[in-house]
């Protein structure tokens, strides 16, 4: 891989949004929150179904950024916003583009996008040693 400079831009990554996803993100972060997982407490809530939670969102981000660095990528810094929800059925597509590369230290700005518009947006600090 060519050393990584300003402008670059990281190849997308389509994530299907199942409920399985969903589900699963909750329960491996321990977050228990019903709108995780029950479609009818989310819809009584005013959400249309559940959601995915934030913590499964910054640990697909991370993937998305290891996945392209590789195995020995470590990730210094992950500063995410959410925006519109991740529902079952939909996909996200993440995308970044570098906005730093000094040494072996690069951040990339990330945009994961969905039918709704950005579910998240954010920076991600990686170290990528020689």
């Amino acid at each position: 891989m060519k050393a990584p400079r300003a402008g670059d831009r990281l190849p997308a990554l389509e994530i299907p949004v199942t409920r399985t996803l969903i589900v699963a993100g909750a329960i491996a972060s321990r977050d228990y929150q019903d709108v995780h997982h029950d479609p009818e407490i989310a819809r009584r809530k005013g959400s249309p179904d559940i959601f995915m939670n934030i913590l499964t969102t910054n640990g697909l981000v991370g993937r998305y950024i290891t996945d392209h660095f590789g195995p020995r990528a470590e990730l210094r810094r992950v500063a995410i916003r959410l925006g519109a929800p991740n529902h079952p059925g939909d996909t996200m597509v993440l995308t970044g583009t570098v906005e730093e590369a000094e040494g072996d230290t690069v951040t990339v700005r990330v945009i994961g996008a969905n039918g709704l518009g950005e579910h998240v947006t954010g920076t991600v600090t990686v170290r990528v040693p020689a």
